[in-house]
């Protein structure tokens, strides 16, 4: 039997959450164990149900989503946070992103995005779609370490492409013949190098930095 994926939904409208529960209920490998209308409720919740994975909204009542983000690094972070946003808070999602979200999803995506999306937060990974991408490319504001594509070795630029192209550890791995192992290395590194602690992050500052490889 698959283990099943529990996911706690955190967004204070009614409309966005029922049709959250609808679209999951139809996978077999999902399960929706809360859902919640602001921040706090999210974290209380997380404590009490342990999701793997919560997808939460930004703007909320009280606690907003970016603050809790910011508790649940800290006391939960094996609980993989997914950002729901719009086009029209491209601040807070940098911001989120550089809090430890895994990454986005806008809250008109399509289903198999949705799914993809979590199942990939749930494997330490990120996918993130060009047009989120580049919303977060033009917000950056240059805080990270300045780098310039001679700072990273080869074999990290190699592994820095794969991330781009959404592949995983093991699929990077598996296509320059090293370990996983060494793949969570030379990751440690990039993010080291670019002053950052996750993917989507590395990704974005990669990107603005010119050191993603041309397609």
């Amino acid at each position: 039997m698959t283990d099943l994926i529990r996911i706690l939904v955190a967004d204070d409208h009614l409309i966005i959450r029922q049709g959250l529960r609808l679209i999951i209920e139809t996978e077999t490998d999902f399960e929706l164990v809360g859902e919640a209308a602001d921040g706090a409720d999210a974290i209380k919740l997380c404590n009490d149900l342990k999701p793997d994975v919560v997808l939460m909204d930004l703007r909320m009542p009280g606690m907003d989503g970016l603050t809790a983000i910011e508790h649940l690094q800290v006391e939960q972070p094996q609980i993989a946070v997914v950002i729901l946003t719009t086009y029209n808070e491209d601040d807070l999602m940098v911001r989120g992103l550089r809090a430890g979200a895994k990454g986005y999803l806008l809250k008109d995506t399509n289903r198999e995005t949705l799914f993809d999306t979590i199942r990939a937060a749930v494997r330490g990974e990120t996918l993130l779609k060009p047009e989120v991408l580049s919303r977060v490319l033009s917000n950056m504001n240059g805080s990270q370490k300045s780098i310039k594509i001679g700072d990273l070795t080869i074999r990290e630029m190699e592994v820095l492409g794969g991330v781009s192209q959404g592949e995983r550890s093991k699929e990077i791995a598996l296509r320059l013949g090293i370990s996983e192992r060494t793949v969570k290395a030379h990751l440690a590194s990039i993010y080291n190098k670019l002053g950052v602690d996750s993917r989507a992050a590395a990704i974005a500052v990669a990107a603005q930095k010119g050191l993603l490889p041309n397609k």
